[in-house]
């Protein structure tokens, strides 16, 4: 019987309980076992020398719920099974594996921590809010005082509303778009998440994926013959406004215009650019005001919190639709984004990010310009920039020698300043990509 396992185990088995951790020491990562019935077929004492790795590959059908921390995404299809997988805990710009390896992060969570992990006054937000009770009957005070604090921010920010994820809330603008325009067409540029809306992934309805055009970045004559595809039915232009590097001033410029003549809604998504380039996203920067644009990531400093903003007559079209998720408004998140806030209005967090980003850059350019090894450069801006190689495998290797180093790079895609990154973990960064590139230009020679 299930709950067996919770009464009728005795007084001694309480006792122990009670003298229990809630997360696992370094020495435990390797010997814990899965409390879920039939999760292991092995005899209990072969059970303990299951990896962390091998554990999660077993009961989660992709090996980790979010995709980029999959191991494979990690480190490449051949990877070292001794390379991290799980993590222990996280300060500043470091990380611990749950073996109790300490690492100089440069994913900083996929770009969702810009001060530093674990940052004392995020956490004594969040602690404060969550010993208050972070959900009840009635929203949180937190959620109109947060989307007040945005609407002196954001340019297009005349109404907010909050929901937990940016794919979530790029799929919320697309709905209050096509609310408010009664049209259905999507012209798409960017990366916007797993939502069916922008996905060509199977179990996509066909209908849903011909809704949606996607184009290049910064392509007008592409974005021009799908707006003209779309006719009267477009509903929306979605844009992710850095990809990779900043756009042609041209290319959103004409967005606007077609927007405007056609009566659609230009939407930005703002995720990763939003509280990383300005606080107010590359909305601020470029002076082109979008109808509705999404904010996430960095805005909480990791906490799960997103935001979909906009013109009063366009957000106002959320009333005619139903867009509601049970935990939009709980406070620990939107405690957490106070806290960013708060940071913002004492220091230029985004220069510094800028700053921060250009010295981690330079230690890499340094690395690859004092090794001779090719085929591989420095791209981005110098808030979010990744390492292009022109070879998968010699990237897999490069990434695990860097791990092997102490430090974790992103592959394929970006790696993120932070407020933490100090000057000693970039010496660090640049220590442990020199080495990684001698011992690939050594793998490559014994080849």
């Amino acid at each position: 019987m299930a709950f067996s396992r919770f009464f009728g185990r005795g007084r001694d088995a309480a006792a122990n309980a009670a003298q229990a951790t809630d997360s696992p020491t370094p020495d435990a990562a390797e010997e814990g076992e899965s409390d879920v019935p039939g999760a292991d077929d092995s005899a209990p004492e072969d059970a303990s020398q299951r990896s962390w790795g091998d554990r999660a590959e077993a009961m989660l059908p992709t090996g980790a719920s979010t995709g980029s921390k999959r191991a494979v995404a990690l480190w490449g299809d051949d990877a070292d099974p001794g390379l991290p997988t799980h993590l222990l805990s996280a300060r500043g710009c470091r990380v611990i594996d749950v073996n109790g390896t300490s690492y100089v992060d440069c994913t900083m969570a996929l770009g969702s921590v810009a001060l530093g992990y674990g940052e004392p006054r995020v956490t004594r937000a969040v602690v404060d809010a969550a010993s208050e009770g972070n959900v009840g009957a009635l929203s949180s005070w937190r959620e109109v005082e947060l989307a007040e604090r945005l609407h002196t921010l954001i340019p297009c920010a005349e109404r907010v509303q909050f929901l937990k994820t940016g794919a979530e809330a790029t799929s919320a603008a697309v709905r209050i778009a096509r609310t408010y325009t009664g049209r259905e067409r999507i012209v798409a540029s960017g990366y916007f998440g797993w939502h069916d809306w922008s996905s060509e992934q199977p179990g996509v309805l066909a209908a849903v994926r011909g809704a949606t055009q996607h184009v290049p970045f910064d392509d007008i004559a592409s974005l021009e013959r799908a707006v003209a595809d779309a006719g009267s039915d477009l509903a929306a232009i979605v844009i992710e406004p850095v990809v990779e590097r900043k756009p042609s001033d041209a290319w959103l410029r004409r967005a606007r215009e077609l927007c405007d003549a056609s009566g659609a809604a230009l939407v930005f998504d703002e995720i990763k650019t939003g509280f990383r380039v300005a606080p107010g996203g590359y909305q601020e920067l470029c002076g082109i005001t979008p109808d509705l644009a999404t904010f996430g990531k960095a805005l909480a400093n990791g906490y799960p919190l997103a935001a979909v903003v906009g013109h009063a007559a366009v957000m106002d079209a959320a009333r005619n639709t139903w867009i509601s998720s049970t935990l939009a408004s709980e406070s620990t998140a939107l405690a957490a984004a106070l806290a960013v806030l708060d940071w913002h209005e004492e220091a230029d967090v985004c220069a510094t990010l800028g700053d921060t980003g250009r010295e981690i850059r330079a230690s890499f350019d340094r690395a690859i310009a004092a090794s001779g090894v090719g085929g591989v450069t420095v791209d981005g801006i110098d808030q979010m920039f990744l390492l292009r190689w022109n070879d998968a495998v010699r990237e897999a290797r490069f990434l695990g020698e860097c791990a092997r180093a102490g430090v974790i790079v992103k592959r394929g895609a970006y790696n993120f300043a932070a407020i933490a990154h100090d000057e000693e973990a970039i010496q660090e960064i640049e220590a442990a990509t020199s080495g990684a590139l001698v011992a690939l230009a050594d793998w490559e020679n014994a080849r």
